[in-house]
């Protein structure tokens, strides 16, 4: 192989790599690919830059589309010792529009439209409840 032939075959090589990378960071799963029409309708974070990150969402679902919700949470922002809460609500019901640092998150009247809670804890576990039937539990 002379020069010319292998520098052609190594800037084809490092296309590939380049288009390779480009494809996969745009085609990555995201909200947008889900069924259920989510839709963020409060959000809150602490300002604790130091310390465990505190994220909670109150998010409208259509229908009870439980395995989309569960990968919803999953594609959601955590902080390694943080921790992370999406709260699902019935989109053709209220839902909160502001939401607390501390429990109870939201205001009570909400609870009966809440249909699910995504919890991912410190320790990086999955906790996903189905709350239809579970008025008390928000």
């Amino acid at each position: 192989m002379n020069f010319k032939s292998k520098k052609l075959v190594i800037l084809i090589l490092l296309a590939a790599v380049v288009g390779f990378i480009i494809y996969d960071s745009t085609s990555q799963p995201n909200v947008g690919d889900l069924k259920g029409n989510f839709k963020e309708v409060a959000i809150y974070r602490n300002e604790n830059n130091t310390g465990p990150i505190v994220r909670i969402y109150a998010v409208s679902v259509e229908g009870q589309v439980w395995e989309e919700m569960q990968k919803y949470g999953d594609l959601m922002p955590y902080t390694k010792y943080g921790r992370t809460t999406v709260y699902f609500f019935d989109a053709s019901k209220a839902a909160p529009s502001k939401l607390a640092a501390t429990e109870p998150h939201f205001d009570g009247a909400f609870n009966a439209n809440c249909v699910a809670v995504y919890e991912r804890d410190q320790n990086g576990g999955v906790t996903f409840k189905k709350s239809l039937s579970d008025s008390t539990r928000h």
